[in-house]
């Protein structure tokens, strides 16, 4: 008769401090800063400036979740912030230039960045140039198409056309409301679940992972790695668009270049969110994570009356060590 084999416990994890920061480094580096402004201003969690802070990461936010989809199949787009401006030039111009009605506004905008997107994914994907590079051309490209497009001139309802006369097209009411909370944050909160739907759990964002993960072996397996590249860039481009509405919306203006300070914010909350709850890849939800990282410090900083000029060496150190608490791997012996 055999002895019976005596089952093993298995042995108890030890504590892992480099994988505890690598998922929770950034949710901790928020909860910092929150008990850091409250201390230095009570007035930080009060309601209202939370809203601010929700509006404030709304366009962000939108505008990430493109260069999120980008990033998915390993490619990187960094002229979201100018096809922003170009679709808010064009948005606000057919509205006050052309007395457009909303409907054919929007899609104006929408087709334009369509048109960027197809550039990006031809000169990418066909003609092979990488894609840091390209869109980085793009970015350049398109900002002085939107500065062409609209003479250098911030357009705005009753502004002063080039003949001496003013512009007499109105912006639609219902337009206008898209900016307003609470609509500005409702459209924020569908698009990050709708993306995070997806490329979580629908075939096409499976793919889109495989491809970020071995392009090769996604070939190999069947996958039309061409055609999901293309697609990545679209999406990329079409966020960035509905970005530049959103913003156009709550401003009711088109500045010049008005999406380029949103770039590195955008590209920085999509970076810091492949870590969060350890994620490990481009994902929706750790891009809205990062994105209230950003909004919570830009907020803090103005509310404790930091001098603008020294803002952005504030905001890139806590952003750096953010980083470093998401990518512990790089720290780890």
């Amino acid at each position: 008769m055999h002895n019976p084999v005596p089952t093993q416990t298995p042995a108890h994890k030890n504590f892992d401090l480099f994988d505890f920061l690598y998922k929770y480094g950034t949710i901790i580096t928020i909860v910092a800063l929150i008990i850091i402004f409250a201390v230095a201003n009570p007035a930080f969690l009060q309601g209202s400036n939370i809203i601010n802070i929700l509006r404030f990461i709304s366009i962000v936010t939108i505008i990430a979740t493109g260069i999120t989809i980008s990033l998915s199949v390993n490619g990187f787009d960094l002229s979201v912030g100018s096809t922003a401006s170009l679709a808010n030039a064009i948005v606000i111009s057919m509205f006050v230039w052309y007395s457009q009605n909303m409907l054919v506004a929007i899609a104006a905008a929408l087709a334009a960045a369509l048109i960027v997107g197809a550039f990006n994914a031809f000169m990418i994907v066909k003609v092979k140039i990488p894609d840091l590079l390209l869109t980085l051309a793009t970015m350049f490209i398109i900002q002085g198409v939107a500065l062409t497009y609209t003479k250098g001139a911030t357009v705005s309802q009753n502004m002063v056309m080039p003949d001496g006369s003013y512009a007499t097209g109105m912006i639609s009411p219902v337009f206008a409301k898209l900016g307003q909370v609470p609509w500005i944050i409702i459209m924020m909160v569908i698009v990050v679940v709708l993306v995070h739907i997806f490329l979580t759990y629908t075939k096409h964002g499976r793919y889109m992972y495989v491809i970020g993960g071995n392009q090769e072996a996604a070939r190999l397996s069947g996958i039309p790695v061409n055609k999901y590249k293309v697609y990545a860039y679209l999406l990329s481009a079409i966020f960035a668009a509905i970005g530049g509405i959103v913003l156009a919306s709550r401003v009711m203006t088109a500045e010049i270049n008005a999406g380029a300070p949103y770039l590195m914010d955008a590209v920085a909350a999509a970076f810091i969110g492949f870590s969060v709850l350890g994620a490990g890849k481009p994902n929706a939800f750790g891009t809205f994570v990062g994105a209230v990282l950003i909004g919570i410090l830009q907020n803090g900083l103005v509310m404790m009356s930091v001098p603008y000029y020294a803002m952005d060496i504030v905001k890139g150190g806590v952003l750096a060590f953010a980083l470093a608490l998401t990518y512990p791997e790089n720290l780890s012996p």
